[in-house]
């Protein structure tokens, strides 16, 4: 069973940084493409990066050179590195995973069919 767990949301002023958190299965960590996905009140929920089991990542371009996403393999955990983080980041960041083989656009949250909870984050001006 994929189990995904978010942590690490908060409310922060612009221009300041947080560091998402989630806690994966052992099996999905290792086999799993991962991601994270935001959601805004009245929005779709949208892309921002994500990661393979080789480390091969992808950036969603309002994110580009702020955010970073890694991995740490040791101890199962999928980590968004927000830095200069902006009003317009506020919303609700999941963790996603989708198994191998991956054929779709990463940044589509269709094609990914698990998701954690979700944790909040807010950026005030």
């Amino acid at each position: 069973q994929v189990h995904l767990g978010e942590s690490g949301g908060g409310s922060v002023q612009a221009g300041g940084s947080l560091r998402l958190s989630c806690v994966v299965d052992e099996y999905t960590f290792g086999k799993y493409l991962l991601a994270w996905f935001r959601q805004a009140p009245g929005k779709e929920r949208e892309g921002v990066a994500n990661i393979d089991r080789n480390g091969h990542t992808n950036l969603a371009d309002s994110v580009f050179g702020r955010f970073t996403i890694s991995k740490d393999n040791a101890n199962n955990i999928l980590y968004l590195q927000m830095n200069s983080l902006k009003p317009e980041d506020t919303g609700t960041y999941y963790c996603a995973a989708e198994p191998p083989p991956f054929g779709g656009q990463w940044y589509v949250s269709y094609e990914y069919h698990h998701w954690g909870r979700g944790t909040q984050v807010t950026v005030s001006s």
